[in-house]
């Protein structure tokens, strides 16, 4: 059956990111060498905090959005950092990114030894975001330009924030940018789930990062270990809650199998149209809680026809009468509802049959995919003729924006023939 190859990566927005990041690490490095380290006790200790947030992620989940919120804290904090015990300091923008990329390049031996190392675009994002935050204040700070504005009271405080926030969203941009350049989804709802990703771990970071400027500022580097603990706490809770979610998609992926387990669908059906689905999704717009309950509902949606005493042929659905087909989708979304799973995904799994006129975006997406993936398994259609099948049926079965969507993912993605099983 058909599925979508993976994409190259070499686009020039990835490359240029990369770029960038590289140009700045050189000159970065060619500086400080040249110059020497200023105040090397807080070099030292700014970075051993780094490491220590790159190393607690050991053990971490793959994909995680920020794996080391501590240590993009501890950097934030050393690109913001003017005062130390009430004494200037006199490190420079190239000096932050430096003593960064040096932290990181140690940590990251570890876990390159594991295989799990982290990837150049995350890399290249983490050196430009911290060098933007190092760049918008440090020159200010020691030309004593920002005193002559801000002051040392609220006001500066609230300059801080508005540069965090600055950074934040330089970091989102450069993120959506990358998966946009990678994936060639849209570019609108990427970002849109960037930001929305900053009201949870990206906040903490952000404001963890400016307490430990302003606490290193007024009471020196006495205030690091005490400030560093409750992110810490945080970092290694919101990685058992990304276990447990990772756990519970593990445990759907196992129930939508019990269908190919017992007979009734190919192997690998479901997983292919979840993935399809998704990247469709995408195509369309969807995004967070959207493409989960997307996601949930194209891995199990076909486990009604367990319910069925003779398995359909081949467990093609799509070929069935529209009576049958609701039928077992009605029984799926029974199943579905019974396991605890979202009802929002019983809902898309008992829909997924009816008019697409009365179906919400999600069941569209499923019920067109699937349609897709049944179809290919005949080896006299084959993919091309799975679509020219889809779009014969858009006046009733198939909405055409779904199956256009649907047609350039896999135009970008390429048509490949994969027998079932």
């Amino acid at each position: 059956m058909s599925r979508v190859r993976g994409r190259p990566a070499g686009r020039p927005a990835v490359l240029a990111v990369r770029g960038a990041a590289l140009v700045l690490t050189l000159a970065a490095f060619a500086h400080t060498l040249w110059y020497g380290i200023a105040e090397p006790g807080h070099a030292l200790c700014f970075a051993a905090l780094v490491v220590t947030g790159e190393l607690a992620r050991w053990g971490a989940v793959p994909g995680e959005r920020e794996p080391a919120p501590l240590g993009a804290a501890g950097a934030l904090a050393y690109a913001l950092l003017g005062r130390s015990g009430g004494e200037p300091t006199t490190h420079g923008a190239f000096q932050v990114v430096a003593v960064v990329v040096a932290a990181q390049l140690l940590a990251a031996v570890p876990h390159v030894a594991r295989g799990n190392g982290p990837g150049p675009d995350l890399a290249a994002r983490r050196i430009l975001t911290v060098g933007f935050a190092a760049v918008c204040f440090q020159p200010l700070y020691n030309s004593g330009q920002s005193g002559r504005w801000f002051g040392d009271g609220p006001y500066f405080v609230l300059f801080l924030l508005l540069l965090l926030a600055l950074t934040a969203l330089c970091d989102a941009v450069l993120a959506a940018l990358l998966l946009h350049s990678r994936t060639r989804y849209p570019y609108g709802p990427l970002l849109r789930d960037e930001l929305r990703a900053l009201i949870g771990i990206g906040s903490a970071v952000c404001a963890t990062g400016a307490v430990m400027a302003i606490g290193v500022a007024v009471a020196g580097l006495w205030a690091l270990p005490v400030l560093c603990v409750p992110l810490l706490l945080t970092q290694v809770s919101y990685r058992r809650f990304a276990a447990v979610r990772t756990t519970y998609r593990q445990t759907i992926a196992s129930l939508a199998r019990s269908t190919e387990i017992a007979g009734y669908t190919p192997h690998g059906h479901a997983r292919r149209v979840a993935e399809l689905s998704t990247a469709v999704g995408r195509e369309l717009g969807l995004s967070g809680r959207e493409l989960t309950v997307l996601e949930y509902a194209a891995l199990m949606h076909d486990i009604g026809q367990l319910s069925l005493v003779d398995p359909v042929a081949e467990g093609a659905t799509a070929t069935l009468p529209p009576a049958d087909q609701r039928r077992i989708a009605l029984l799926g979304g029974a199943v579905v509802r019974q396991t605890g799973v979202d009802t929002a995904v019983a809902v898309v799994v008992e829909q997924q049959a009816d008019p697409y006129r009365e179906q919400p975006l999600s069941a569209r997406i499923v019920r067109a995919v699937n349609a897709y993936d049944d179809l290919c398994g005949e080896s006299a259609i084959g993919p091309l003729g799975a679509l020219e099948q889809l779009r014969l049926g858009t006046g009733h079965d198939y909405q055409p924006q779904v199956v256009e969507a649907l047609a350039g993912v896999l135009a970008r993605g390429g048509l490949t023939q994969v027998r079932p099983g």
